[in-house]
């Protein structure tokens, strides 16, 4: 391709700048070649010329297409250079605000210098597990990328880190450490990855300061190896660390501080365990005062050292050991400022008095005499003798300082040894991930040894990161077989041979450290004479000799030779050493030990043989010790898979988000990144799969170029587009392209979509014009056709008017005569209508005197009739009571001649003695009862005496209002005669005054009336005017009240699901520490058992089920004590006492029920003694209740006359009815006053009657007490009734009633008296319960309120601590107050459902006696019947719905009912929930025999059998929707057959049979509804776990028409999924969920639970989707929103079909839709950011800017979103309130609830399969 195609007019290119590095710019005209200038125009606006060298021909860089800015991987840019990366970089670390961008295999990182929220949990679940194209880069993708490889490949990885200080390395490298520690789960109980993140506190606080550049500066390097075992868990780690910087911890520059423990100590200085050493503020010592910065912002010192403290504790060090750190450290400190003085030139001392100098020797445990002698003097020994030698103030302080970094030095090895050994683990390592958190290249103004050394760790590391890109490239241009040759790249090997060659600079240095007199400036002598001449890399400045010039492959960097030696042999004084070795302290003793062993061993290894050198020769020197842990730390990472991270610092003032880009081009130069891009720009950089360049460049094609093949489709395409063979390359899979050559094919693909767009808009025109040319012609022809309309419809009106005219005329001479006929005709009519009436009404006079005449017949006949019934009746009454007079007189004296016998006296005197201790218990019971029903009697008495006198005064009454009647009566005829005549007069006059006055008052009425109605109106629409202003301000206070209830409800309905929530999670983790409890136990019980044979281990499961319901069910003794030791062992809790209370009221309900079930069993056999009892009172039963039932019938007729009468005295007494009553006098009143006294006549004989029949009853009932066994202690007196014989004597009674039966009447009704005062008694006393419970409770509420009162009064006097502990206090009390008030309420209920139950078992055994007389009668009437040949059939059996089982059974019932189930068999062939129904009617039979043991048993052991096949078998869908499904049925079972009214209304009659009868298992319902919760969100998870890797590719990558929604060019990490051979859709997703749906529905579960199922599942589609997509750049297009929408559709759609639409989901789908929405919706203006936020309800703040941040154009045509206008956004929703974090917790698991879903199945008829294995059962 020549250079004019690509530079021609319009095309962009990139200009060196001084102050931006590479600015922009335009061509204004095309270039030609050998042209000397190119003429541009840059961004402003300015015109410039630029020169081209001819020799040179160097044209600028051109610029990527805009669609490229902004790519994830830098290598997916067309034109690969320096300005191309650092444009690329500034818009993603500006605009879109990325920190992350990838280049090749680097990892690009920029300090955002703000801290960000993309470091959540949630953030590295949604990184786990995925490739790293798939997602954005981050640092999480590099640490998942290492993570997966160790897994796949069984390889060991490493992540270097790199960059200068302040760009961030220690925090990528921690982030990294913790991706790991969250997605591997540690194999020990010990929880290594905390231990592993609790070595970063401490690693910062002894090893990082603040410096000029950065608040957090490692001033070591560190390598730490984080160690897997064979299932990928982390079971520990190891750190080596590189170049302490102990310089820091003597000297701090301006600015800067020392390390940060220091600053931690003197802020924790107040604390009581550091009052000992003595410290203050950091300004009062030299070593942390020198930098004159002592804070950081946003940085406590003190709580950082509690942070330290607790890392310490974490890591297993002891308190002891931590104390002497601190001791330690605290003693540098007061060395720094001991004092020394000059005594002469070369003598110097320190004062005796020194306070610092003595707290150190102090804090040291060192005599302070000597450490001050060798402080100032020091030993030199020659062959012969010893010397001590003063020295001079200068070498002093220089030895004090020397002495302060080895102790530091000392301590922190000690430190790292220390962590080593406590992340050490003791099983083998398999595999490992190091971190290298290392120091990036370093030139300052003046360097020094440490800047050498630095730079020459990252010549190494350059050099070896430079090979593995070379290697990498080679690889995959052999895996494409395409030809290649050898790229040309920078070797850094010269430079590095520079170093550490032989006779290099670091040889050089050791020899001179070496020699006697050896120093900086002959070093540097040395330097130039050996290497100035031999090495192009080594220089020497102008005007220095002093110092020397390396070029390093970043930069030549110039070092000062001062101090080179003095670092290099790291000195100090041998004598000090000794005096801290005698020290009293082990630990500093042990510190120093280490520092003995280190140089021996070496000498060792070192020693070559020459007996003349000494110690000091054979202690390595400092570059020697940092070359070989360099050497071995190159051969580590060159046996390591390594992933590479280059830290940025954008700027040097911290400003967030902000890039200088000069500071920026250095670092990219100095890490390597342009080095890579240099190294792929040679080759081929840009790649693309064949599918994926058919599908972006298929549009530069024609269809008849279109080939199946798609590979030779691309090559003839590349042919015809690009003739030079050279700039692409057909591999195997891929085509490769050279540098340029993406943006040249774009821009041909834009020209082609601009021409077709061009095409459309020309042919949308041409329609638009035509259309408006055919609207014209439209309008001009609608015109017409109107205008002529016109004209025809005014002459066909013309028509109209004339034939209008005609037939009015016609009509109104027709009215005129049709008016005169009507009036003749209605003054007719109105003749004949009186003259009828008149006739009429004489007819109806008539009439009505004869009925009147045969009702009069008719009253008269029956009351002959009724008296001729009575005195019948009295005969027949007087006859029977002579006959049975005169029988009870031969029964008299029957009796007693059979008393007067001897014989029957004895009779009556045997056994006597015996029965009257009996009859004496029996009659003082009957003597209560018999008190009891006196007080009854005596308030109906009472009763009955008011209705009589009521009755009496109603009379009365009646009598007054009848003799008024008649007397009015009397008076009505003479003024009915008068009323008559006046009436006549008056009609007269009446008639003619109303002809005179109607014609003058008719205008008045008129008149008035208008006015009137005009009024009328004015009032009326007054009123409607107030009501309507009334009925406004209701309706709105209503609204107000409706918006607070609404609001009121929604807060409480979200605190419910809330708590709802909280309670479910709390009992999954719960259930899982159980879970974990049980299994530990389990391992334990089987090593014990290993251990001891003969130990025999008791059913784990049946004691963790007796510890999971200790607190709520009753069970076995040896259950008990398994609770109690359980017990015992639990850690203790906010509250003991009260559980402890809780506990005592648990078995003080258990020792209750065990009681009352004695007290039922005691009430049967009492029960069963009494039937033989109540058999001897049925026979006299039967005419009592025949008497009561013609009593009952006597009181409703009686009932039915009152009202009658009520009714009749309302109708006499209401004067203001529609209905007027008969006026006195005439028939009607006479008949109802006949009517009146009838009724009153047959009142009094129904009272006789009654009182008849009751005194009756009265009798009969004392006369079978007195013959039965229990009539003893009736109180009636029989006595009292005089014997006939008397009654014949006693003429006086004999006159009122032959038979005696008015005495016993009045008996009786004394008897009622007295039963009816009973009763008052009684309802008085209820009544004063009542009164005295209100009382009760007024006072209590009282007492609450003073209570209240008080709380609130003192709580305001407490601080808020205090304040919220009280009220927690005072809550906790109240509830346990009410706890137990409703407990106590609880037994009461207890108590009479136990009533009730009796009084239903005596009722059902009544029914049973009677059913089998009946039985019995009807067996005797067939027996009697005549017997004929018949055929016998048998019947059916009739099934009771239980199962019987032996004792013991229920193991072999689970084992192939539970465990050894297959799911899928029973839930395909039998009827859903089978076991659940087999489970319960086995439990009905335990209830039936009523064995508590077996239910207890039955049940735990099916709750046990149900979570171990949930934990076998979690991962299985079919077996966890099966369990559910079971399991919510079982529980449905015991509510519908517990016999509570709320759960029995839907059943039928037989199930009400079904019933549980002796277990009430209310406690166990909610036992099976938490173990329903743990299944369902075991299956929630089990869902999640199938649908996880189906989301992503489905909802986001794939797509639906390859091509036409576009897809851009990828980078070097091409995304793993974009055109897989099996590409996973929607549909794929929504089998899925329909086969999901369908196993539930197979299974019986309830609808309602498989909406909430469903509901889930669509908030995981929601959330991961939308995760996804916040996190991916590559999937925020506006043809992306178009896809999304479309499948969110599909899911609706699925709903629908599913009938599903109102299960909630479509609602959790509401964020995605609006990100879609989002994603399409325009983005310029004001409006639109409005129309943004209304719309975006569901998504929050920082979801809606991210999605706007990352929106990127897919095609020419599309633009991105401006900063100006996410800015107007996050304007507008600032006062939202929301949750801050960007992610949707994809792990959260909606409330859910239980609805009771009665089952319609009758347990009678279920029978078990044959298939279960279950033939031991036995249906009853």
């Amino acid at each position: 391709m020549a250079a004019s195609e690509l530079y021609s007019k319009y095309a962009r290119v990139w200009l060196p700048d001084e102050a931006e590095v590479w600015k922009s710019a335009e061509l204004i005209k095309d270039y030609t070649p050998g042209d000397q200038t190119l003429s541009l125009q840059l961004e402003d606006g300015t015109e410039v010329k630029y020169k081209i060298d001819p020799r040179t021909n160097n044209l600028p860089p051109l610029r990527n297409p805009n669609i490229l800015v902004g790519e994830n991987d830098l290598t997916a840019l067309s034109y690969l250079h320096e300005p191309a990366v650092l444009h690329n970089i500034k818009v993603r670390f500006i605009d879109s605000k990325l920190i992350y961008t990838y280049c090749g295999i680097v990892l690009v990182a920029i300090n955002p210098y703000e801290s960000l929220p993309i470091y959540e949990a949630d953030i590295i679940s949604a990184y786990s597990g995925q490739n790293m194209g798939d997602m954005d880069p981050h640092i999480f993708a590099v640490a998942e990328e290492a993570y997966k490889q160790m897994a796949r490949d069984e390889k060991n990885q490493s992540i270097i880190v790199s960059g200068e200080s302040g760009a961030g390395k220690t925090v990528s490298a921690k982030y990294a450490m913790r991706y790991f520690a969250t997605v591997s789960c540690s194999s020990d109980e010990a929880n290594v990855e905390e231990r592993v993140l609790a070595s970063s506190p401490i690693m910062e606080a002894l090893g990082n300061a603040k410096t000029t550049r950065n608040d957090n500066s490692s001033r070591f390097g560190k390598y730490i190896e984080i160690g897997f075992d064979k299932k990928h868990c982390i079971i520990g780690a190891n750190m080596r660390t590189y170049l302490l910087e102990k310089s820091r911890v003597v000297f701090q520059a301006h600015g800067e501080r020392n390390y940060h423990i220091f600053y931690q100590l003197c802020a924790s200085s107040h604390l009581p365990e550091f009052k000992d050493f003595k410290l203050g503020c950091a300004d009062d010592f030299h070593c942390t005062n020198q930098g004159h910065s002592r804070v950081i912002d946003r940085v406590d010192d003190a709580k950082e050292m509690c942070n330290t403290r607790r890392a310490f504790s974490l890591l297993g060090i002891s308190e002891s050991d931590q104390m002497t750190i601190y001791q330690i450290l605290a003693a540098i400190l007061h060395l720094s400022n001991v004092e020394v003085k000059d005594q002469s030139a070369d003598r110097s001392s320190i004062l005796p008095d020194n306070v610092h100098l003595m707290v150190f020797c102090e804090l040291m445990g060192v005599p302070f005499e000597e450490m001050a002698h060798w402080l100032c003097h020091k030993k030199l020994k020659t062959t012969t003798e010893t010397y001590v030698k003063s020295i001079s103030k200068m070498n002093a302080v220089n030895g004090r300082d020397a002495l302060a970094k080895h102790i530091y030095a000392r301590l922190f090895i000690w430190i790292v040894g220390s962590i080593n050994n406590a992340l050490k683990s003791p099983v083998k390592q398999h595999s490992f991930i190091g971190v290298l958190d290392i120091y990036g290249f370093e030139t300052f103004d003046v360097n020094s040894f440490e800047q050498f050394c630095i730079n020459y760790a990252n010549e190494k590391l350059q050099q070896q990161f430079n090979l593995h890109v070379f290697k990498l490239e080679q690889e995959e241009y052999m895996k494409e077989q395409i030809p290649w040759t050898l790229i040309d790249f920078y070797d850094n090997q010269p430079c590095i041979n520079l170093i550490e060659a032989k006779l290099g600079v670091l040889d050089l240095l050791d020899e001179e450290c070496k020699m006697p007199k050896g120093s900086d400036d002959t070093w540097a002598q040395k330097l130039y004479n050996t290497l100035l001449k031999q090495n192009a890399h080594f220089d020497k400045p102008r005007l220095s000799n002093r110092a020397f010039i390396i070029h390093h492959f970043a930069d030549k960097v110039e070092y000062q030779c001062v101090g080179f030696l003095e670092k290099n042999k790291d000195t100090v004084n041998e004598e000090q050493i000794n005096v801290l070795k005698k020290s009293k302290l082990d630990f500093l003793v042990k510190l120093f030990e280490v520092d003995e062993k280190a140089p021996s061993s070496t000498n060792r290894l070192t020693n070559t043989g020459r007996s003349g050198q000494t110690q000091r020769d054979n202690k390595k020197t400092v570059g020697l010790q940092f070359r070989q842990s360099l050497h071995l730390l190159m051969d580590t990472l060159n046996a390591t898979a390594p992933h590479y991270v280059r830290c940025i610092k954008p700027n040097d003032h911290k400003a967030p988000f902000t890039l200088d880009p000069v500071r920026a081009v250095q670092q990219l130069r100095a890490c390597g990144i342009l080095e890579t891009i240099r190294i792929s720009a040679a080759g081929f950089p840009s790649r693309w799969t064949y599918q994926e360049f058919f599908s972006r460049y298929r549009v530069l094609m024609k269809q008849k170029d279109v080939l199946p093949d798609r590979k030779q489709t691309c090559r003839n395409l590349m042919e015809k587009l690009i003739k030079e063979q050279d700039k692409y390359q057909f591999g195997k899979n891929k085509i490769f392209f050279r540098a340029g050559q993406v943006a040249y094919l774009e821009k041909l693909r834009s020209d082609k979509l601009r021409m077709a767009c061009v095409r459309i808009q020309k042919t949308i025109r041409c329609w638009l014009a035509r259309k408006k040319y055919l609207r014209l012609k439209e309008s001009a022809i609608t015109i017409q056709r109107h205008v002529r309309g016109h004209q025809a419809r005014c002459y066909v009106k013309f028509l109209r008017r004339t034939r209008a005219a005609v037939v009015i005329q016609q009509n109104v001479r027709m009215w005129v005569t049709r008016r005169r006929y009507q009036q003749q005709r209605s003054a007719a009519i109105t003749i004949q209508c009186f003259l009828r009436s008149y006739m009429a009404r004489k007819q109806y006079y008539e009439f009505m005197y004869e009925q009147k005449a045969v009702i009069i017949q008719k009253w008269v006949k029956g009351w002959l009739a009724r008296q001729h019934y009575r005195r019948r009746l009295a005969d027949i009454v007087l006859l029977q009571s002579c006959v049975r007079r005169m029988m009870a007189k031969k029964q008299i004296k029957k009796l007693k001649v059979e008393a007067r016998s001897v014989e029957h006296f004895k009779k009556l005197n045997i056994g006597m003695e015996n029965k009257i201790l009996q009859l004496q218990h029996k009659i003082n019971v009957q003597h209560k009862e018999n008190r009891e029903l006196s007080e009854r009697l005596n308030v109906v008495g009472k009763n009955q005496a008011m209705e009589r006198e009521r009755f009496s005064r109603e009379m009365e009454n009646l009598r007054k209002s009848e003799q008024e009647a008649r007397h009015k009566a009397e008076t009505f005829p003479s003024l009915l005669e008068q009323l008559s005549f006046l009436q006549e007069e008056l009609e007269n006059t009446r008639s003619e005054k109303e002809d005179l006055e109607d014609q003058a008052k008719v205008y008045k009425k008129e008149t008035q009336q208008v006015i009137e109605e005009l009024n009328m109106k004015n009032s009326l629409l007054n009123n409607e005017k107030d009501e309507f202003n009334k009925l406004i301000v209701e309706q709105a206070q209503q609204l107000t009240e409706t918006k607070n209830n609404m609001e009121n409800s929604k807060q409480l309905e979200k605190d419910l699901t809330e708590e709802r929530s909280r309670y479910q999670s709390l009992l999954s983790e719960h259930l899982h520490l159980e879970e974990r409890h049980r299994d530990l136990k389990e391992e334990m019980n089987v090593s014990i058992s290993s251990k001891k044979s003969s130990h025999k281990r008791t059913d784990s499961n049946y004691s963790s089920n007796s510890s999971e319901f200790s607190q709520s069910l009753g069970s076995s003794d040896g259950e008990d004590s398994s609770i109690q030791t359980e017990d015992e062992t639990q850690p203790t809790v906010d509250l003991p006492v009260l559980l402890k209370f809780q506990r005592r009221v648990k078995e003080l309900e258990q020792e209750k029920q065990s009681l009352w079930q004695q007290l039922d069993n005691r009430e049967e056999a009492q029960q069963e003694k009494a039937k033989e009892v109540e058999e001897q009172r049925t026979v006299g039963r039967a005419e009592l209740d025949l008497e009561k039932l013609k009593r009952q019938e006597l009181e409703s007729e009686n009932k039915k006359l009152k009202q009658d009468l009520n009714e009749l005295r309302k109708s006499l007494t209401n004067e203001n009815s529609a209905l007027m009553p008969p006026a006195p006098g005439s028939l009607p009143y006479n008949i109802l006053l006949d009517q009146l006294d009838s009724s009153n006549e047959e009142l009094d004989m129904r009272k006789e009657e009654v009182l008849l029949l009751r005194s009756h009853m009265v009798r009969q009932e004392a006369l079978k007490h007195k013959d039965s066994v229990l009539g003893e202690g009736v109180k009636l007196d029989l006595s009292e009734v005089p014997s006939f014989q008397d009654v014949d004597k006693s003429t006086a009674i004999h006159t009122l009633n032959e038979d005696g039966e008015l005495w016993l009447a009045y008996e009786g009704l004394k008897e009622t008296n007295r039963l009816l005062a009973c009763q008052m008694q009684e309802q008085e006393y209820l009544h004063n319960e009542k009164y005295s419970k209100l009382l009760q409770e007024v006072n209590k509420l009282k007492e609450e309120k003073e209570q209240q009162q008080k709380l609130f009064a003192q709580s305001l006097l407490l601080p808020e601590d205090a304040r919220i502990e009280a009220s927690l206090k005072h809550e906790i009390t109240r509830l346990t107050n009410e706890n137990l008030e409703l407990m106590e309420q609880l037994e009461k209920q207890d108590k009479t459902i136990r009533k009730l139950k009796k009084q239903l078992k005596v009722y059902m055994k009544k029914v049973e006696d009677f059913e089998a007389s009946a039985q019995k009668k009807h067996n005797a009437s067939v027996m009697n019947t005549p017997v004929r040949a018949v055929n016998i059939t048998r019947k059916e059996k009739e099934y009771q719905g239980m199962l019987e089982y032996r004792e013991g059974d229920e193991s072999r019932l689970l084992k192939n009912l539970v465990i050894d189930l297959k799911t899928r068999g029973v839930a395909v062939s039998f009827i859903p929930g089978l076991s659940a129904y087999i489970i319960f009617m086995c439990l009905r039979y335990a209830d039936r025999v009523n064995d508590d043991q077996r239910v207890s048993t039955l049940l735990n052991s099916t709750i046990s059998s149900i979570k171990g096949v949930i934990k076998r078998k979690g991962d299985d869908f079919e077996v966890v929707s099966f369990w559910l499904a079971n399991t919510c049925r079982l529980l449905h079972c015991l509510k519908q057959y517990s016999g509570d009214e709320v759960f029995i209304t839907h059943n039928t009659a037989k199930q009400n049979e079904h019933c549980l009868t002796n277990f009430e298992l209310s406690e166990y319902q909610q036992v099976f509804g938490d173990l329903s919760i743990q299944i369902y969100r075991q299956l929630i998870k089990c869902i999640e776990d199938v649908l996880q890797p189906l989301i992503v590719a489905s909802m986001l990558e794939h797509e639906t028409i390859q091509g036409v929604l576009g897809s851009k060019p990828t980078g070097l990490r091409k995304r793993s999924s974009s055109f897989p051979e099996e590409a996973v859709t929607v549909e794929v997703l929504l089998q899925r969920l329909g086969l999901f749906h369908t196993t539930m529905s197979q299974h019986g579960m309830d609808s309602d639970l498989i909406k909430q199922v469903v509901k889930q599942q669509f908030y995981i589609i929601c959330a991961v989707t939308l995760n996804h997509l916040l996190l991916r750049k590559d999937m925020c297009s506006w043809s992306k929103g178009l896809q999304i929408r479309y499948n969110v559709w599909q899911l609706e759609e699925w709903l629908t079909e599913r009938e599903l639409a109102d299960c909630g989901a479509k609602e959790t789908l509401e964020p995605l839709v609006q990100a879609a929405q989002l994603l399409q919706i325009k983005k310029k203006t004001e409006a639109d950011a409005q129309a943004i936020c209304n719309m975006c309800t569901a998504l929050t703040t920082a979801q809606i800017v991210k999605v706007l941040t990352l929106y990127t154009p897919v095609i020419e045509f599309e633009e991105r979103v401006t900063t100006s206008f996410i800015a107007t956004i996050k304007n507008l929703l600032k006062d939202r309130v929301e949750s801050p974090t960007l992610m949707m917790d994809a792990k959260k698991i909606f409330s859910v609830t239980l609805p009771f879903t009665p089952s319609s199945v009758a347990l009678e008829t279920i029978q078990i399969p044959a298939s279960l294995n279950l033939g031991f059962l036995t249906r009853i």
